[in-house]
């Protein structure tokens, strides 16, 4: 008798472990906004373009990721990740200046690719039994909230033991030791049809460029990524600088929590808490609901909360509740829509399409990063951009709405 696929893997598990220190590592940047700006003097813009750069050289990487993978093996472009995300890390520690760490930032965001989401995501999706393949895919994206639920804490206690040169220096010995893991992570075979073994990478390319869907699906990636990056980078500094003041007698005061920063810190712990959760369901979901319905109404949370947290007076009640619904819908999007590419255009080429579909995730998170950094200098403070980013997560959750989700050339039923 062939016993029953399993969920857990050793390629799930490699997988969700080298995603958690990436997004870790990720996470931790919104808290070294403040004390790098006081070190040299800078404007607020200044270390947020080089997050912002980092978020796009991380969607411009990633297609590229994704085809390397492909074509000359996921380890290897794991490791190829890795050594670049450590080097940024250790070159950016010995920056003095903004332009320097503008152009660090890129490596930094190669390596992101290097080891994130596009090229696991597809080692992942490959090594997953189809029945087990969205839960699979929402375990290891969930795995990035565990980074971000530790990144930040981290971040901050380091900080108080060392200077913040000295933390990059942690975190890129911390990227190269998941290498150790490698071993571990066998690839194996791309399912796929008959028709699929014989598609170049060039004609699905050609085929997704031309199918509506497709550019639906890019389009709709955008406000993911400019609400996730402004929140990452700049909630820490908002909370700071904007919450009002922690009860000495209340509850956060009797968890240690008793500065607005410390506060902030623990918000990007909180939103990747509840994450866990938000995503794993999202991905039960997925196999049970049309993926594109679930998207849309993923967005149109996310609109509403972050409307009325704006609207309201920012408390660290209101602190900690944003955290949590918007945690919920955090990264939820993310196995939807892998999974969305999969099941439309087939696993074979997964890795690289995802990757294209990122690099909209990845500029509207370079514009959220950029674009909260020049308001807060021009305005002194960060509104505008909240109600750019209620704006555009509007639009993702229409957008969805007419996605074909059967294979072209498909009926429905067959595809499904």
């Amino acid at each position: 008798m062939t016993a029953a696929p399993r969920l857990l893997t050793p390629v799930l598990i490699v997988g969700c472990l080298i995603i958690l220190v990436n997004f870790a590592i990720r996470a931790s940047f919104g808290v070294f906004q403040i004390p790098i700006a006081e070190e040299f003097n800078w404007m607020r813009a200044d270390f947020s373009l080089a997050i912002a750069i980092q978020n796009l050289a991380w969607g411009i990487g990633q297609p590229l990721f994704g085809a390397f993978a492909e074509k000359l093996g996921d380890r290897r472009a794991i490791i190829l990740g890795a050594v670049i995300y450590a080097a940024g890390l250790v070159a950016s520690s010995f920056a003095v200046t903004p332009e320097a760490h503008w152009g660090l930032e890129i490596l930094v965001g190669f390596g992101i690719a290097g080891t994130g989401f596009g090229v696991i995501l597809a080692v992942v999706g490959r090594a997953a039994a189809p029945e087990h393949r969205s839960m699979a895919l929402a375990i290891a994206t969930a795995a990035g909230s565990a980074g971000q639920v530790v990144g930040a804490p981290v971040a901050e206690f380091l900080l108080g033991m060392m200077p913040w040169q000295n933390v990059f220096l942690v975190f890129a010995a911390a990227i190269l030791a998941v290498l150790l893991l490698l071993p571990m992570m066998r690839s194996p075979t791309p399912p796929a049809t008959k028709a699929e073994l014989e598609e170049t990478l060039g004609q699905i390319l050609l085929r997704a460029g031309k199918d509506p869907t497709f550019a639906m699906i890019f389009l709709g990636f955008f406000s993911c990524g400019y609400q996730l990056a402004f929140i990452t980078a700049h909630f820490p500094a908002f909370v700071t600088e904007l919450c009002g003041p922690i009860a000495s007698g209340g509850i956060l005061a009797s968890l240690g929590i008793t500065t607005t920063s410390a506060l902030g810190a623990i918000a990007i712990s909180l939103i990747g808490v509840f994450n866990i959760g938000g995503t794993l369901f999202a991905g039960w979901l997925g196999n049970r609901l049309p993926k594109k319905y679930l998207l849309a109404g993923i967005y149109t949370l996310r609109t509403i909360v972050a409307g009325t947290f704006i609207v309201l007076p920012i408390t660290p009640a209101s602190v900690l509740i944003f955290s949590a619904l918007m945690g919920g819908l955090w990264l939820a999007t993310v196995p939807l829509t892998s999974g969305l590419i999969a099941h439309i255009y087939g696993m074979r080429y997964m890795g690289t399409l995802y990757g294209i579909v990122f690099l909209s995730h990845q500029i509207g998170g370079f514009l959220g990063v950029w674009l909260g950094g020049k308001m807060y200098d021009i305005h002194g403070d960060y509104t505008l951009v909240w109600w750019v980013g209620v704006g555009v997560g509007a639009f993702s959750a229409l957008i969805h709405l007419p996605v074909r989700e059967n294979r072209p050339g498909l009926p429905t039923s067959a595809a499904a």
